[in-house]
């Protein structure tokens, strides 16, 4: 946890976010993340998912079973999707989401938004050509010998 919370510090000198993480794997740091939205202009470069990628890529998979990220801040509800899809045994955090909110990084829209109804968020989402999309999900169950994740 310390590693994760010196990235974090090491962000904010950087002119980043005040969040880190490390994916640890049989005791070890495998990867490690530090938020880079700014410096990349990309709104998904969390720590988390930075850390997440790089472990992915150090184990050659796309499960990080057997492995627990530790993270400077309780993650957002973005990155919750990637250690879900990511299969991560345990996550450990320091700041909670309402010390996030203290300092301007408020997700609880964000949670509230995934808890309401589809017709009533407030960013419209609307079913579109499911039929015709339905073509890739047949192809899918038909496939032998996927990759199943």
């Amino acid at each position: 946890m310390r590693e994760a919370i010196r990235l974090s510090i090491k962000s904010v000198e950087t002119g980043g976010g005040p969040f880190g993480a490390v994916v640890v794997h049989n005791g070890s740091v495998i990867s490690r993340g530090q938020n880079r939205v700014t410096a990349t202009n990309d709104p998904t470069a969390h720590a988390e998912i930075v850390a997440i990628r790089d472990a992915c890529q150090q184990l050659e998979t796309f499960s990080l079973a057997g492995c627990e990220l530790l993270t400077s801040c309780e993650p957002c509800p973005m990155c919750f999707g990637a250690i879900l899809w990511a299969r991560l045994d345990r996550v450990w955090y320091a700041n909670t989401r309402d010390d996030a909110a203290q300092i301007g990084f408020d997700d609880r829209t964000f949670y509230d938004e995934i808890a309401r109804p589809l017709p009533m968020r407030h960013l419209p989402m609307h079913e579109l050509l499911r039929s015709e999309a339905q073509a890739a999900f047949t192809a899918w169950q038909r496939l032998e010998g996927k990759t199943v994740y």
